[in-house]
């Protein structure tokens, strides 16, 4: 079993920064992907970024230059430092693991962009 847990989400102003959590616990596997996706209201699901444990990132063009993924392989822990947000960035972002796989979903944390 794997359990993931999102912090960080609020109510920003356009322009302004916030940072989201994720940490991981129970089975993990040295090898694995973890990631960052965004569903907003009455859309799809769509990709953010995403980090494998060696480091390789991958990014959703929609935030490439603004957002950055990172992690603590030690704490299994996943961050996402996100700037200059837009009103369209506005949506539920979800923590997603992938290993030998299987993916695991956070239940998501909301992020709102308005002034």
């Amino acid at each position: 079993q794997v359990q993931l847990v999102e912090s960080g989400g609020g109510l920003v102003q356009p322009g302004g920064s916030l940072r989201l959590s994720c940490a991981a616990s129970g089975s993990i596997f040295r090898i694995n992907a973890m990631g960052w996706y965004r569903q907003a209201s009455g859309k799809e699901r769509e990709l953010v970024a995403t980090i494998t444990s060696g480091g390789s990132t991958n990014y959703g063009d929609s935030v490439k230059g603004r957002f950055t993924i990172s992690r603590e392989n030690a704490k299994n822990t996943v961050y996402l430092q996100m700037n200059n947000l837009k009103p369209e960035d506005t949506a539920v972002y979800y923590c997603k693991l992938g290993q030998r796989g299987m993916d695991y979903w956070g239940k998501g944390t909301l992020v709102t962009v308005s002034s």
